[in-house]
């Protein structure tokens, strides 16, 4: 890896000393969480300015500018039982790496989607606001039956057969100038990205609907955007091999691309306080944009969950 460290179970450790048993339950069942630390149900040791802390404190030992930071909480090696021993060990580790556009080119010429044969589970089935790992089984199924098909990325219908979510990414569709997102019920992630969309969209006088969206809507869609703390804002310009709009990144993605990447070098302001200042006032090079070393990652909801540059 090109980082000397990450922080795993309350220290710094050496990339390649930072080890998991065999025997880890995450790694049998998935039990595993990451970013939105606090909501979940597994007891971490850590509280959310220590962990804010840690992943300060590994950016700066990295000596970093520009970083995706992941951290993860995830049960060890205990009872090979499903239910996981009361006592059994929980461990936090903190990720902190360089990472381009997540699509990689698709984040400016737009990429090129599928709507997948898999869908997303059932309400009731998995807490799909939870970033859960063993929610993302359905997300490596829908990413991999994309490629096969030489699409960039997947888009997944919920169980009544509606838009949900890409594999990794929440969606918006833009149709008459208004901005349309299937609802937190459609069984997506409520994501920090898609939350920060619909308040710079408030911002720039858009309207924001919340709706039940059938696959047809891809289809007749003005513009479409994926969203997500790895994918930024990606415009799509093709869907099933039918060409979105002109095939060319609307206005609407556009504006709100520009709104969101001037949050990093002062062309938005951050009247939300949204962002985390890790070296100061110094300047970085992110994704390309000369930017300050800030995080992004707080919303007027939640506390920073994603800790890479934008959340």
């Amino acid at each position: 890896m090109s980082v000397p460290f990450l922080w795993h179970n309350g220290r710094l450790k050496p990339w390649d000393q930072a080890t998991v048993h065999v025997g880890a339950h995450a790694l049998h069942y998935g039990s595993s969480v990451f970013e939105g630390l606090r909501v979940y149900e597994i007891e971490i040791g850590y509280t959310a300015a220590e962990m804010d802390a840690a992943c300060l404190e590994l950016i700066r030992a990295n000596g970093m500018g520009s970083a995706y930071v992941r951290p993860i909480v995830f049960r060890g090696a205990g009872s090979l039982g499903v239910l996981p021993q009361a006592d059994g060990p929980v461990e936090v580790a903190i990720l902190a790496l360089p990472w381009g556009a997540y699509l990689g080119d698709a984040a400016e010429r737009g990429a090129d989607v599928c709507v997948s044969s898999w869908r997303r589970p059932a309400p009731g089935t998995l807490p799909s606001w939870a970033k859960a790992g063993g929610n993302y089984l359905s997300s490596q199924l829908i990413a991999l039956e994309a490629r096969r098909g030489g699409y960039d990325e997947g888009i997944a219908l919920g169980h009544e057969g509606l838009l949900s979510e890409g594999a990794g990414e929440n969606l918006f569709l833009v149709r008459k100038g208004r901005l349309l997102t299937p609802p937190t019920s459609a069984g997506i992630l409520a994501g920090i990205t898609r939350d920060t969309v619909v308040t710079l969209a408030g911002e720039l006088g858009l309207a924001v609907e919340e709706r039940d969206l059938p696959r047809e809507a891809l289809y007749s869609a003005d513009e479409v955007f994926l969203c997500g703390t790895a994918a930024e804002i990606t415009p799509v310009r093709s869907v099933d091999r039918k060409r979105v709009g002109d095939g060319a990144p609307g206005p609407v993605t556009r504006a709100l691309r520009d709104a969101f990447f001037g949050l990093f070098d002062g062309r938005t302001a951050d009247r939300w306080d949204w962002l985390t200042w890790v070296h100061g006032a110094t300047r970085a090079v992110v994704h390309g944009h000369e930017e300050q070393a800030a995080i992004h990652g707080r919303t007027p909801q939640e506390k920073p969950a994603s800790m890479g540059v934008m959340a």
